[in-house]
């Protein structure tokens, strides 16, 4: 069986019911803390190959460093904005879950159900 990573914020919600939620079915992730432990831009560009999504569609637009860094504009690079996540990892929408080559974002946390088939 392939084994699971979680990026989690232990402030987040929805990450800790996303955690909680693999728990009760028995799965115990590696969990890895990003905002103690930031990821690599290689990291994040691992993750957005997985969960087969831009850099955009994980982002956390309301956070005050996507104003302040002038992330919303259109102009921007995928690699501009991954290297944005990794310098700012508060940016990155949390939890994100990894099985293998499968990853969800659990939000809603029920979205990783479908990694434990």
């Amino acid at each position: 069986m392939n084994s699971f990573r979680i990026y989690h914020n232990p402030r987040c919600s929805k990450s800790r019911q996303t955690l909680a939620l693999l728990n009760e079915n028995g799965i115990e992730p590696e969990v890895v803390e990003y905002l103690k432990t930031p990821i690599t831009p290689g990291e994040v560009a691992s993750l957005l190959e997985l969960l087969h999504l831009s850099p955009r569609q994980i982002m956390r637009t309301k956070e005050a460093e996507y104003k302040e860094q002038g992330l919303a504009d259109s102009e921007l690079s995928d690699a501009a904005l991954i290297n944005a996540i990794a310098k700012s990892p508060k940016l990155l929408e949390r939890p994100i879950v990894v099985k293998g080559e499968l990853a969800v974002i659990g939000r809603p946390p029920e979205n990783v159900l479908t990694l434990l088939d």
